[in-house]
């Protein structure tokens, strides 16, 4: 079967795609976070679909995206305060987990009682969802573990024809996944994975304290909490070896110098002697270098080099996201 072709943001594409997710098939859609593999989140053949285009272990749960409020009263319990986070940051990159509905098939949530729910603010999706008038299952449209995609090439790179659908609707605005925080936990608000909105937003909507970590440890075979928990996720074919921020590269190893790419968050003003040296951002700025991580770290992964060797940003503002995906892409199976 030849690679797909991309749909473009056109009516008559978006029609067809809105077509496709009704009919039980599966298309990958962008939105402002990465590219999703989405399916109708109602149906549970076609969520099937996604597990296995993907190699997705079932544990793993998926996050469900709406067009607007009225579709998540249909999936979940709203509790109070979620209007207030839905008026700061829907629609946008912030996933809440809610106690779900039985309308809700188990196969999207691992079996747990809770949901994960987000508003896209990217306009393809949007219009997708109401062109379809459902909702979507859409995990990152790449295979299980890997780099997530933040352009639709990237998508038909990793997927080939497993993704026979792809829309092309452009870079992915800001390169990381969502913002997930509980709200079924029985202690408060919880911050499950950092994302661009940071916890300091979410605590100034609240007015309350965001408690940090997952409510409780999970080994990485059991169901998890929320999409992106298991302390192995992201990763490239490559090893990923993390330096604090503004320490120098470490060179001498198992590989040659030659082998090794050297990343950092901002361009620096000296070349590393015998390595090549490739830059995040040009005046380490956390949210372009967010926007571009994932790009690099796949064109770095096709280059061929066997070591990555990268900067972490500083832990603020959306550097914490940042730094949560690169340790788990550098994490040891």
């Amino acid at each position: 079967m030849p690679l797909p072709e991309f749909l473009k943001d056109t009516d008559l594409d978006l029609a067809l795609a809105a077509k496709l997710l009704r009919g039980g098939e599966i298309v990958a859609l962008p939105t402002e976070t990465v590219y999703g593999l989405a399916a109708d989140a109602l149906n549970a053949e076609a969520v099937a679909k996604i597990f296995a285009a993907k190699g997705r272990p079932l544990i793993d749960p998926l996050i469900v995206h709406v067009a607007d409020l009225e579709s998540v009263e249909k999936l979940a319990g709203a509790p109070p305060m979620l209007s207030r986070l839905a008026e700061a940051f829907w629609p946008g990159p912030l996933t809440v987990v809610l106690e779900k509905k039985e309308i809700v098939p188990g196969l999207v949530t691992a079996g747990l009682p809770t949901v994960a729910v987000r508003m896209p603010a990217h306009p393809v999706i949007r219009k997708v969802l109401w062109k379809m008038g459902g909702v979507l299952a859409a995990p990152s449209a790449n295979p299980f573990g890997y780099i997530s995609p933040t352009e639709a090439r990237h998508v038909r790179d990793s997927l080939g024809e497993k993704a026979p659908w792809i829309v092309d609707g452009g870079p992915c605005l800001h390169g990381l996944e969502s913002t997930i925080l509980h709200l079924a936990d029985s202690a408060g608000p919880r911050l499950l994975r950092p994302g661009p909105v940071s916890r300091e937003q979410l605590e100034a909507v609240l007015g309350c304290p965001v408690l940090a970590g997952g409510a409780k440890e999970k080994a990485d075979g059991e169901a998890q909490t929320a999409p992106g928990m298991l302390t192995k996720h992201y990763s490239p074919r490559a090893a990923v070896v993390l330096r604090e921020a503004g320490a120098p590269p470490r060179l001498e190893g198992k590989f040659s110098a030659k082998e090794i790419a050297v990343v950092w968050q901002r361009r620096p003003a000296e070349k590393t002697p015998g390595a090549e040296d490739f830059w995040l951002s040009e005046d380490g700025d956390p949210a372009t270098a967010a926007r571009n991580v994932f790009a690099l770290l796949r064109r770095l992964d096709g280059a061929g080099f066997a070591e990555l060797q990268v900067e972490l940003a500083e832990e603020r503002g959306v550097g914490v996201a940042l730094n949560d995906r690169l340790r788990r892409a550098a994490a040891r199976a």
